[in-house]
């Protein structure tokens, strides 16, 4: 059997090794994608720390995975060897429950996640559900591609299905992995856009991403400076923080909407008085499918969307997961495996 270079951890918590492992032949409704980058996401230390449901040890991580067809299942249809691919959280589904049937498929029970239901995208091949694959545009890097794959394409999609419309105001809270993402998208759909942030330095970067306006939260509150700035229709929460979550609710117009896609243990402060003022809502928001997927790829690189990103080899896969769980990179790291 043909080999390949993968990143192994071989217990909860444990060291990142680089292995040769075995090239299987992808099954018949599967695709071998040969990775060309592959991202390194906040998700990627709970696979790595044994923490999500149906996590096995060796574990290969890695869910933004971006490269080219590499051999095709007998049963697949609609790709062709060298097609250029991306594979993010949604690694595929079963394809009957009601959730898929809706076109729904990330809600599926039974999500198939890169990296927890089959190895990941921290190696030279991975093979995938043909279904869950998104088409990459040509002048798209697979480098830049790989992050918009699940960050990416949790901040578009959720500014896309949310009740926010063309000139009206959005805020990000957040500047980093995902709001850095959150505020180009949000500028790039013509909305009014407000980056929250923490330290009157960040006011530059949010206006070099394309705010209109920023808020350091640092210096004022952030439900009062989004209502001097007319309230806001939709707050994007990027952050990990739900205190800084609440504190944005009184920012809120008519029938706005908080929409969460940072993650918190913490519960929200809120009251239902809070809430009936101006018919607020709040609510969180999944990644996509792999249709949505290739909507984001799209629309980034109609548009010039693009993730800040720092690369490193394969090999140096510890040294980028450490960089990304201590805060330090700026503002994603990718893997890249010089194919």
């Amino acid at each position: 059997m043909a080999r390949h270079r993968a990143v192994q951890i071989s217990e909860a918590g444990g060291d990142f090794a680089l292995v040769e492992a075995d090239t299987p032949e992808p099954g018949p409704n599967d695709v071998r994608v040969a990775v060309e980058a592959c991202g390194v996401c906040n998700s990627d230390a709970a696979m790595v720390a044994g923490q999500l449901p149906g996590v096995t040890f060796p574990l290969t991580p890695g869910h933004e995975i971006a490269g080219r067809v590499d051999a095709l299942g007998g049963l697949v249809t609609g790709w062709d060897v060298g097609d250029r691919v991306a594979v993010g959280w949604f690694g595929g589904s079963c394809g009957h429950c009601d959730a898929c049937r809706a076109g729904d498929g990330i809600l599926c029970p039974e999500l198939r996640i890169p990296g927890v239901a089959y190895p990941g995208g921290y190696a030279e091949t991975v093979n995938v559900p043909a279904a869950a694959l998104a088409a990459i545009p040509d002048d798209l890097p697979s480098a830049q591609a790989a992050p918009l794959a699940c960050a990416g394409v949790t901040v578009y999609n959720a500014l896309r299905r949310s009740a926010a419309r063309p000139d009206d105001t959005v805020a990000i809270l957040g500047l980093g992995g995902l709001g850095h993402l959150g505020v180009q998208f949000a500028a790039a759909m013509g909305f009014e856009t407000i980056a929250v942030a923490r330290g009157e330095e960040k006011g530059a970067l949010a206006r070099e991403l394309g705010a209109h306006h920023y808020v350091d939260s640092t210096r004022e509150d952030i439900g009062e400076a989004l209502r001097r700035l007319g309230g806001a229709r939709v707050v994007l929460a990027t952050v990990n923080n739900a205190a800084v979550m609440s504190a944005a609710i009184p920012g809120l117009g008519r029938r706005g909407q908080l929409i969460l896609v940072g993650i918190s243990q913490e519960p929200l402060d809120l009251s239902p008085a809070t809430l009936l003022v101006n018919n607020r809502t709040v609510h969180a928001h999944a990644s996509g499918t792999s249709l949505d997927t290739q909507d984001t790829l799209r629309f980034a690189a109609r548009n010039g969307v693009h993730p800040w990103i720092e690369t490193r080899p394969l090999a140096e896969a510890g040294e980028a997961f450490a960089r990304m769980t201590a805060g330090d990179a700026r503002f994603r790291m990718v893997l890249t495996t010089g194919r």
